[in-house]
Formats: C-alpha cells, structure tokens, sequence
C-alpha cells in the first residue's frame, strides 16, 4: 500500500509539473486573430490589411493574423465566420460588407466567446466588442461641401456609390444628402453604385457624359477608385479635368497623385490607424487591462484619438484634406 501511494504521489507530481509546462507553453503561444474583410479587389483594403500585418504585435510573433478575403459577398464572410468560430481563433477584427447580414454574422462569434472587433466599415449590432473607423457620415458631407463650394453653390453633379447596404455607402450618402439638401441649386444628373471599382466608376462616367454632354460640372465619389475612374472617362472624352470639381475617400496614392495635380480632392481615411487600431483593441480584448497598445497610431493621434484603455465601444478616426498642398505631407504619412 505504501509504495502505491508513494506511486500515486510521484504521478500526481508528474501531471502538476506537467501542467505547469503545458500552460507556460500557452502563455508563449501567440494570440490568433481572425480577420475577415469584405474584400480584397480594391486597393484601399489591400493597404489596409497590409497595415494590419505591419502591426508590432504581429513583427513580433506575439499576434497571428490570418487574413480573410468576403469577396464582396455577405454569404461568403458568414461561411468565413464558421470557420473561424470552428478552429477556435481568440479574436476577430471584421470588415464586414453588408450592415445589416455583418450584425447578424458577428453575433454567431460573440455568442461562442469570441471578442469581435469591428473596423472601417460597420455592422448592425450592439453586441459588438468595440468599432474603431471614420464617421462616414462626417466624410460625405466634406465630399459634398468641397463640391458645393468649388461651384460656387450652383451646378449639376453625378455620385458614384459604393455597394449599396455597405456601411460606407449609407453613411457617405446621409452625409452627402444633408449637405445638397442645403443647397438646392445643386442638382444631381444621376447616381449609381460602382461597387468602389475603378473600372466600373470609368465604365459609368462614360455612359453619363454622353447622356449628359456638358452638363456635369462635378462628381462627387463615395472612395478614390470611382472618383480616379471618372477621371480617366473625363480624359479620355478629350474633356479638361480641371474644369470638374471631384472628390473621393481614402487617400490612396494615385488620388494623392491627382490632388497634387490639382485634379480632385481626397479625404485621408487611415488605414494604418484603422487596422492597427483594431488589432490594439482586440489583443487588449484578450490579454485584459495589462495590455498596453503597441502601434504608433496612438500617439500621433494623441487627445483625437485616445486610447481608454482599450475598452471604449466607438474609436473615432480623424478625416485628413488632401489637396494640393497637404498632398506630399499625407503621401509622406502613409509611406511605409
């Protein structure tokens, strides 16, 4: 009997020790994180997402981040999120396309302990973890006041939308509603999705300089891509682009390119700010109140973005002007 439990005593020592190295391994083991984004076609989200793997956390190994590409479609991030939620990753940054389908998508996550964090674009629920992104709203109505101001309160315009229920696309329209509503000698000749595709914005813009030939003075874009696309159709019609007041959202380089020479003006929206951000938030949703925030966004936006220890429910991303003054500064900004 002695030297059973003598045996007994050595095996429960060996499974304690044994324990003890097992979760000093899973302490080493570095946070996955999820993230899908509603798609990787246009080259704001490729930035994006490049930001988000630039993360320290992530040059470290402290972070695995494993990208995943909705291609533009709700059903495709709902499968993904199954996914996910299958191989058990401990946190979710989401992109998600659609708001009203990324709510119900995210809630499945939340539901089986998974901290989502959304970012850039948002989605419908109130079970979110936290939101890190810019107003979108804020931004249409800098679009549509740049446009309003530029012809002098009087003219027609055209608005290339994004996908119709994307976040970006609803709130970039209120925005943009609010500020023509303001000024009703402002007319719109046509608006129409371009699904934030530069082809498909050239592809429009064509169709619309021919129905409406010298009418559009402007063109106010909901991102760079479509406005950038709008562009390329205005020249290639032998028009003076100058002569068109256009904006768009981003801040991606060949829109800083064009603001710089004069030909339409962009809204920096950070990406590096946006991506980072969310990967602070969700580590801190993970690691608890000892995490502190590793990216730099946080100090260059100092009191404009403050950090609250990484639990706030809404992080609000300050607008950038670009034009052709501040265009070098922001190209210098978002260089790696």
């Amino acid at each position: 009997m002695k030297l059973i439990k003598n045996t007994l005593a050595a095996l429960l020592a060996g499974a304690t020790l044994l324990g003890g190295a097992s979760n000093s391994m899973a302490a080493d083991k570095p946070v996955r994180i999820a993230a899908p984004v509603y798609g990787l076609r246009s080259e704001f989200m490729k930035v994006w997402t490049d930001w988000l793997m630039e993360h320290p956390a992530v040059k470290s190994g402290e972070a695995k981040v494993t990208i995943f590409d909705g291609r533009y479609d709700p059903n495709v991030q709902n499968d993904q999120f199954d996914t996910i939620i299958v191989q058990q990753f401990d946190a979710i940054v989401f992109v998600p396309l659609d708001i009203e389908a990324g709510g119900r998508t995210l809630e499945k996550a939340i539901a089986a302990g998974i901290p989502v964090v959304g970012a850039n674009a948002r989605a419908n629920s109130k079970m979110l973890t936290s939101y890190i992104g810019s107003n979108d709203d804020v931004g249409g109505s800098i679009e549509a006041q740049y446009v309003v101001d530029k012809l002098g309160g009087k003219g027609n315009v055209v608005i290339l939308e994004g996908p119709i229920g994307q976040s970006g696309q609803v709130e970039r329209l209120k925005g943009i509603n609010k500020v023509l509503e303001k000024n009703p000698e402002i007319k719109v000749l046509d608006k129409k999705t371009a699904n934030w595709s530069r082809a498909e914005a050239l592809a429009l813009m064509e169709n619309w300089l021919t129905a409406h030939p010298g009418k559009i003075q402007g063109v106010i874009a909901e991102n760079d891509e479509m406005a950038i696309g709008a562009i390329q159709a205005i020249k290639a019609a032998g028009l003076n682009v100058k002569d068109f007041a256009i904006v768009g959202v981003d801040g991606v380089k060949d829109a800083i390119k064009a603001a710089k020479d004069g030909e339409m003006v962009s809204i920096l929206q950070d990406g590096k700010a946006q991506a980072q951000g969310a990967l602070d938030i969700a580590l801190r949703a993970v690691k608890g109140e000892g995490y502190q925030p590793q990216s730099e966004i946080w100090k260059h936006y100092g009191e404009k973005l403050p950090w609250a220890d990484g639990t706030a429910k809404n992080y609000d991303v300050p607008w950038t002007i670009i034009d052709e003054k501040s265009a070098d500064d922001v190209m210098k900004m978002i260089s790696k």
